[in-house]
């Protein structure tokens, strides 16, 4: 089953249950989703890697949102971005934990040769490739910079 139609029975589902906010996170989704498949140059079919950047990217967004939201002080709109990245989260393959991707990276710095700050081009690249949808970017950044250091 592909990740179109996962979502299009989970917005009938949420249809159903009268579940707005998470109607409206799903139907964000099938639109950049749609928005993709006929995007020029497309063939049609999204690859699964262009799907988790598609839902990385929307909970980003939402999570982003609620940071300013809480800066703000409106929890309300707060509560609901976080429910939709919540809602969103879902369709993304489990996340590694900290532990996992510190040993993630240390292979790939191994098998890179890397020895400095310089090298970390290298090893970002790489590891962006191998943990996308794993692990947020900022996060692989993170650790890359505290092993090379």
């Amino acid at each position: 089953m592909s990740l179109i139609d996962k979502i299009n029975t989970e917005i009938k589902t949420a249809m159903k249950a009268k579940q707005a906010d998470k109607l409206m996170a799903l139907r964000a989704v099938k639109s950049e989703l749609l928005l993709a498949k006929t995007a020029d140059g497309a063939t049609g079919d999204i690859a699964e890697t262009t799907e988790l950047k598609i839902l990385t990217k929307l909970v980003k967004q939402r999570k982003d949102s609620a940071t300013i939201y809480k800066e703000q002080g409106r929890e309300d709109l707060y509560e609901k971005e976080v429910a939709e990245a919540g809602y969103i989260e879902v369709f993304l393959p489990q996340q590694l934990s900290d532990e996992e991707i510190e040993a993630a990276i240390k292979v790939i710095i191994s098998q890179v040769g890397a020895t400095s700050m310089k090298d970390m081009g290298k090893v970002m690249g790489l590891a962006s490739k191998q943990m996308a949808g794993k692990a947020d970017g900022k996060t692989i950044s993170t650790k890359v910079r505290q092993i090379l250091a």
